[in-house]
């Protein structure tokens, strides 16, 4: 019985689509930044569903929400499944809500079948995995695995000086339940790739057994903020001219490091900000990415010779890192369940490093954690075009049930 069931892949298109409408932007895409309204939104809709299937809904002091359905054997470790609903601004459609999504879709599946399995099952929706709005990513289950402390977690400001403790709050999402792993026997985590191989090559499945390690800083260039019309050039303390050759360093350093290299400057934030007056300091984020760590140490030391140069400008230049994690290896067996349960249903399937970050990376380190990809189109992300087929849906959510049904009747 359990080898031939499938998930309901119109029922599994519609969950996607109504929850594409928190958050929705002109363009097709969402922005349902984490611990906002359209999160509210989102959360206050999964949470009915999960209830409407049966599950009970816990949420714990960062606002994870852990959706549980019991298996015979309570007292055996638990198998985790899941991703995150908030996105990127004017972001994608299936970025991480899809796992959550997919999710729920197989725990449907099973009432349907009438399934029971060995060990319990549950659902999480993680809190701020994009690191948008509060940063660093994947925050919250950084917290449950052990990576951050609790109070710097409530503590992180969003641009408007809210803190995700007091965001927590409004939305009526601070849980009681503390946020620290528990035993589990396995986790999985289903997400579109986020890159254009799988679809360029037709396959179904991607079995992710690595990701990219990455770094993060936040980099603060402090000049003098001054007339823009009587202040003589050979004067001028200029703190946007600093950040222009620190920017072009940083993807000098990429390049370095050929198809393997990441550096990226993704935001910059100019004081005073005035047509008229000389810039006096810029805030602008730093981030690299590596498989390999020696590599990511050499980044980071090309990064602090690159702000010595700027200091040549009379600038003062601070550096915060606010994010590190090492390139990560998923479980061997984790991985071996998804292969079995991929040829089982006749998909084509390919191992694959993941150059995105993800809350599984976390997770693995305190469970044994592998990750599934499904393909989107172009392997556009972070983007309002973001798109995925029914099909490659469909097929994504059958793999992870059929995974899932390998984990938790282990025993």
């Amino acid at each position: 019985m359990t080898s031939s069931v499938r998930v309901d892949s119109a029922r599994l298109w519609q969950t996607l689509q109504t929850f594409a409408t928190f958050g929705a932007t002109p363009g097709g895409g969402v922005t349902r930044l984490a611990l906002s309204e359209e999160d509210r939104q989102g959360r206050d809709t999964l949470r009915e569903w999960a209830r409407q299937a049966g599950f009970d809904c816990e949420v714990d002091e960062l606002g994870n929400m852990f959706m549980r359905r019991p298996g015979r054997h309570p007292e055996l470790p638990a198998v985790l499944i899941g991703s995150h609903a908030d996105s990127q601004p004017l972001g994608g459609n299936y970025d991480g809500i899809y796992g959550v999504l997919a999710g729920l879709e197989v725990l449907r599946t099973l009432n349907d079948a009438h399934i029971e399995t060995e060990r319990d099952i549950l659902l999480v929706n993680w809190t701020n995995e994009e690191g948008a709005r509060f940063a660093p990513a994947m925050l919250a289950s950084g917290v449950w695995a052990g990576v951050f402390s609790r109070d710097y977690a409530l503590g992180r400001l969003d641009r408007d000086g809210v803190s995700l403790g007091e965001a927590l709050a409004r939305i009526g999402y601070a849980g009681e339940r503390q946020a620290c792993a528990q035993p589990l026997h396995a986790c999985y985590e289903l997400h579109i790739e986020q890159g254009p191989i799988l679809e360029a090559e037709g396959i179904a499945a991607g079995v992710v057994h690595a990701a990219l390690g990455q770094r993060w800083f936040d980099v603060t260039l402090q000049g003098f903020a001054a007339h823009a019309g009587t202040t003589p050039m050979d004067l001028r303390r200029d703190a946007l001219c600093g950040f222009a050759e620190l920017a072009l360093a940083v993807e000098k350093i990429g390049k370095q490091y050929g198809d393997d290299g990441r550096a990226t400057v993704g935001m910059a934030q100019i004081t005073p900000g005035s047509r008229n007056v000389v810039p006096g300091a810029v805030l602008c984020s730093v981030e690299f990415r590596h498989p390999a760590l020696p590599a990511l140490d050499e980044m980071e030391a090309q990064l602090m010779q690159a702000l010595e140069s700027v200091r040549q400008r009379n600038l003062e230049p601070s550096v915060e890192k606010i994010f590190d994690y090492p390139p990560v290896n998923f479980d061997p067996g984790c991985i071996a369940r998804i292969e079995k349960a991929a040829r089982s249903l006749g998909y084509s399937q390919r191992r694959m490093v993941s150059g995105a970050g993800h809350d599984a990376c976390y997770i693995n380190r305190v469970a044994p954690t592998a990750m599934i990809f499904i393909p989107c189109v172009k392997g556009i992300s972070h983007n309002e075009e973001e798109s995925i087929s029914t099909r490659w849906a469909e097929e994504g959510a059958n793999v992870l049930l059929a995974t899932l049904l390998l984990a938790a009747n282990e025993t």
